[in-house]
């Protein structure tokens, strides 16, 4: 696991010890990021729910985005982010939460432009995860949702505010990418 460019380019992130955490692989990280191409600037602020290692909001953040908002309910998820944020020095740029992705929102300091959600695909928590950002308003209009899941899943029933804008698959996920329209 390693951070794909920006400023961290090549730095080498701890990898979870065991395979309870899925991390999003380069190849998958790189494509997604292709996708994103133009909305990440030293103004956006991103969350990373059910962060994993951080890897997604670590490349963010090495990509220019200037604050990142990381949770996860598992402690040693938790742990393992706040350690990678740490080696990239990035604490003054980020918060992390442990805590169910509900609260951990309502706590972080600022509206996110960009959200990650890759929640374990088997408990299909994309639609209450996009439920409650827009109960706490916590994604700004136009603002971006990336879900990751299985490839032979289809995130159904989500709100009527995320409109789907791209979506592609590689080999067993897939990447779907939702703007907020209201």
């Amino acid at each position: 696991m390693r951070v794909i460019a920006g400023t961290l380019r090549g730095k080498k992130l701890i990898p979870p010890k065991d395979d309870a955490v899925r991390p999003t692989t380069d190849r998958v990280k790189e494509s997604l990021f292709n996708l994103l191409i133009g909305q990440i600037d030293d103004s956006t602020v991103i969350y990373d729910l059910f962060s994993g290692s951080g890897g997604l909001g670590i490349e963010a953040l090495s990509r220019g985005a200037r604050y990142g908002c990381f949770c996860d309910k598992s402690k040693e998820s938790y742990q393992l982010t706040k350690e990678n944020i740490r080696r990239c020095r990035l604490e003054d740029r980020s918060i992390v939460v442990l805590g169910d992705f509900h609260k951990a929102i309502s706590r972080f300091p600022y509206q996110a432009d960009i959200v990650f959600l890759d929640p374990p695909y088997q408990d299909y928590l994309w639609k209450p995860c996009l439920e409650a950002i827009l109960e706490q308003d916590r994604l700004k209009v136009n603002g971006i949702a990336v879900l990751e899941h299985g490839a032979g899943q289809i995130p159904e029933n989500l709100p009527e505010a995320f409109v789907c804008e791209k979506q592609r698959r590689y080999g067993a996920c897939a990447i779907s990418i939702y703007r907020r329209q209201k």
